[in-house]
């Protein structure tokens, strides 16, 4: 959805480069895919038959397919790629620096989860000293992550399709991570992480709630992250919430919500224009493979 767009848009046209981006048919929205579904060059769109975790089972499997890292060099661009933590921990300490220094103690920080490779950096960030009180980790209908925090049982299953689709994913690879960094000590795991799910009815009452009380507008997964605070901030904490993308690019449903139109920036109307060039696979590895090798020989 937005990582796709982020890093079609930072390697279009760069030498000895090719980016392949997986994602679910009918399960983003127009914009979303028209970002880097519609540009050719060295982006190619692989439109999957199924779900997020297909997508994502299937880029694991081709790192580990052996005729595949013969002939290429693979890498990742989610958090599947630790490096991706990298970047994403940075802007915790950015946001910190626009907080006033006597309000650090009591720092609680909701993060929209699906994946949970933005709440892995987080705690990375903590690890490395920033101040954060607690987290709150703020899942739509998929709530594996919240269940595993309330009863200490982690059970995946298939993902359900939602409003805020970024977070529409049923096994999130960071999960072990998370629990690694912890020492595998669910107890200590539940001190600094509490979870809230949301269902697609209450974000759409965020979404309306926050607009006519703030004049903001939320998009559905930020909707997730103020709500957590709405729900589980005490009088003397300070919170902080993460966003993910502008809600311009889900304006169906932001849209629908509010009974408006929804305004879109200038720069990201121009991909309204242009024509969707995606390629539909299967949810297996050898459509995966079948698209990287001819895509290679092309080149």
């Amino acid at each position: 959805g937005d990582t796709g767009s982020a890093v079609a848009q930072g390697f279009y046209k760069v030498p000895g480069v090719n980016v392949h981006i997986l994602y679910p048919s009918g399960l983003i929205s127009p914009l979303q895919e028209l970002q880097f579904a519609s540009l050719g060059e060295n982006i190619t769109a692989y439109e999957v038959d199924g779900t997020f975790d297909d997508c994502q089972r299937m880029v694991k499997e081709a790192f580990d397919d052996k005729e595949l890292n013969d002939k290429m060099v693979l890498t990742s661009a989610n958090s599947i790629n630790l490096a991706r933590f990298l970047p994403q921990s940075v802007y915790y300490f950015y946001a910190l620096s626009q907080i006033l220094e006597s309000q650090w103690r009591n720092l609680v920080v909701a993060v929209p989860s699906g994946n949970l490779g933005n709440l892995t950096a987080g705690l990375i960030a903590w690890k490395m000293g920033l101040p954060v009180k607690r987290f709150i980790a703020a899942n739509n209908d998929n709530r594996v992550f919240c269940n595993f925090l309330s009863d200490g049982r982690y059970e995946p299953h298939p993902s359900v399709a939602t409003i805020a689709n970024a977070m529409d994913v049923g096994n999130p690879s960071n999960f072990e991570r998370i629990v690694d960094i912890f020492n595998d000590k669910w107890d200590d795991v539940v001190k600094l992480i509490e979870g809230v799910g949301f269902s697609d009815g209450e974000i759409a009452e965020i979404i309306r709630n926050t607009y006519n009380k703030h004049g903001y507008l939320l998009d559905p997964h930020g909707a997730t992250g103020y709500g957590a605070l709405e729900s589980k901030l005490s009088v003397e904490e300070t919170g902080l919430f993460l966003a993910t993308a502008h809600p311009a690019k889900f304006n169906e449903s932001v849209g629908e919500i509010l009974n408006q139109k929804v305004d879109i920036p200038k720069k990201l109307a121009l991909f309204l224009e242009r024509e969707k060039k995606s390629v539909k696979i299967n949810n297996d590895l050898n459509s995966l493979k079948m698209g990287l090798l001819v895509n290679k020989r092309k080149k």
